[in-house]
């Protein structure tokens, strides 16, 4: 336990780190081109494309095999060395010409993700793709590499290097503004200049957070080099794995691309594709730095005692993971929730835009329990080497997440629903499918190996919600406390920031203090793990 403990410390301190420069790339981003624009919407679909792009081909992959796979061939007398040298090569080679396509094909890919009725916004998408796309190898790169440090179980390298990229986009970002003074928020008024500065801007940050990895790839005590020779080395095993989980990522890119020309119908006017980026960014947050930092180092056990065969200890690890995750992660949604304009108000250049931001970033929240519990069964699939099983569960996610979308766009047409809420809607739709997805997921794995203990780790939720409730309306109090909606909390985005501290720290308190009442058993295991962030622990 006191392992896991120091790995999620480890990875909470970077993720943390990580996070709070990526929110505030997005704030300076926000300041120079607007939440509700034309050209925001513009530089979020582009900028977008590559990560769809690499989920498609790879993140899927590496999450659901390399990890299990290089996890067996460390039990090699070379320590895997050879296996991973060979992937690698094989993954650059998969990368180029994967970017080389996606290139070629970047009017297409815009078309998908952008409304017909915004011709302007497409063509200026697809300018700022041809700088983004490039992304694609240098992601994948980063995520190679970083996947073998988290199998190796050093966790550092991978979880920090993000901040590079932050740092790197934030300087580009106000280079923007200081070169062009107010950038023009209508896509038709942009030039190649621009468009390239910002573009670059966001790639040349994603080829240093590469580089760093390979600064550190010392630490492994692995030998890398480019290995051509295939055959025979196992591969095969990753492929047959592989061919699922692309599937898989293809139904995904799919259904999003969908959802992002739902939005953009509104672009310029409403909340669109900017905003829901913005909004699933502070969603991330506690998602990252919660479920990230604490299941991804389960996530390497769980893959260690399945290759074992001791599925005693995978279940035990499952209810185990499942609690502390939602110990965490339930402080948060009452917290989110009940910040909601406030955090809207970081992201947005006007009282009027936070308002128009707040539902999407609710309708998402909504998502979030269900996601933290599907963490941790999808990856247990992965750890037994099936693919196929949230290879369906995900199909039926992303079916409804088209028929959501496809429900919101026609009650919007029909002038049913507000153009002010059509992001929202489509943003709702999103969570209602993975709730649904969760659930399926779960079903599915007592099927394939039983015992799951769902009635423990049930109760231990039903107790954090009865925490929780008291503690968001304890929140929201302080809230209007502070004047409410004509409060100083949304005045401007450094206010609201702040005020989302203040209003975070109430909700923290009361909960704490609620489970203190309750005797949760869980607080000694949340404070076993906070007590790895102090001083000479």
């Amino acid at each position: 336990m006191s392992s896991l403990g120091r790995a999620s410390a480890v990875i909470a301190a970077g993720t943390m780190v990580s996070r709070v420069t990526g929110l505030l790339r997005s704030i300076v981003l926000v300041g120079v081109l607007g939440s509700i624009s034309q050209a925001a919407d513009a530089f979020t679909v582009a900028n977008q494309l590559p990560n769809s792009v690499f989920q498609l081909i790879s993140v899927g992959v590496l999450t659901a095999v390399i990890v299990p796979q290089i996890v067996k061939a460390t039990a090699k007398p070379d320590g895997g060395g050879a296996f991973i040298s060979k992937m690698f090569t094989l993954g650059v080679v998969v990368l180029l010409i994967c970017t080389a396509i996606a290139m070629i094909a970047a009017p297409g890919l815009v078309w998908l993700a952008t409304s017909e009725k915004q011709q302007e916004l497409r063509a200026l998408a697809t300018a700022l793709a041809y700088w983004c796309l490039p992304q694609i190898l240098f992601y994948g790169v980063y995520a190679l590499l970083g996947e073998t440090f988290n199998a190796r179980r050093i966790f550092g390298p991978f979880t920090w290097a993000p901040v590079v990229n932050n740092v790197v986009s934030i300087a580009g970002f106000l280079a923007l503004g200081a070169l062009f003074g107010n950038v023009p928020t209508r896509a038709a008024a942009w030039t190649p200049e621009m468009t390239a500065m910002l573009g670059g801007t966001a790639t040349l940050g994603i080829i240093l957070q590469a580089l760093v990895l390979l600064i550190f790839w010392r630490r492994t005590g692995l030998s890398l080099r480019p290995d051509f020779r295939w055959r025979g080395a196992g591969l095969g095993t990753v492929g047959r794995l592989a061919g699922w989980t692309l599937l898989m990522a293809l139904a995904g890119i799919a259904a999003g691309f969908f959802q992002t020309s739902i939005a953009t119908a509104v672009s310029g006017t409403d909340a669109s594709t900017t905003v829901m980026a913005n909004a699933w960014l502070v969603f991330m947050l506690p998602y990252s730095v919660i479920v990230l930092s604490i299941g991804t180092p389960y996530f390497t056990q769980i893959s260690e005692h399945a290759a074992a065969g001791r599925d005693d200890e995978v279940r035990a690890d499952i209810s185990r993971s499942i609690r502390t995750l939602v110990f965490f992660i339930m402080a948060a949604i009452a917290a989110v929730a009940a910040a909601t304009l406030p955090a809207s108000r970081v992201f947005t250049r006007s009282i009027d835009e936070t308002f128009a931001a707040a539902p999407v970033l609710i309708a998402y929240l909504i998502g979030l329990l269900p996601l933290t519990i599907l963490f941790i069964v999808q990856r247990t699939f992965y750890a037994y080497d099936d693919t196929r099983t949230p290879f369906w569960f995900t199909i039926l996610q992303c079916a409804l997440v088209v028929g959501t979308a496809l429900l919101a766009s026609f009650l919007y047409t029909a002038d049913v629903l507000p153009p002010s809420l059509l992001a929202a809607a489509v943003a709702l739709g999103q969570s209602l499918a993975s709730t649904v997805q969760t659930l399926l997921a779960i079903w599915l794995l007592h099927r394939k190996i039983g015992g799951l203990q769902i009635g423990s780790w049930m109760l231990s939720i039903g107790r954090f919600a009865l925490a929780a409730i008291p503690a968001a309306a304890a929140g929201w109090g302080v809230f209007l406390l502070m004047g409410g909606d004509e409060g100083w909390t949304l005045k401007s985005q450094l206010f609201g920031a702040l005020g989302t501290c203040i209003i975070g720290v109430a909700v923290v308190v009361v909960y704490i203090g609620i489970l203190a009442l309750l005797r949760a058993p869980e607080l000694k295991v949340a404070g076993s793990m906070l007590r790895r962030f102090l001083p000479g622990r």
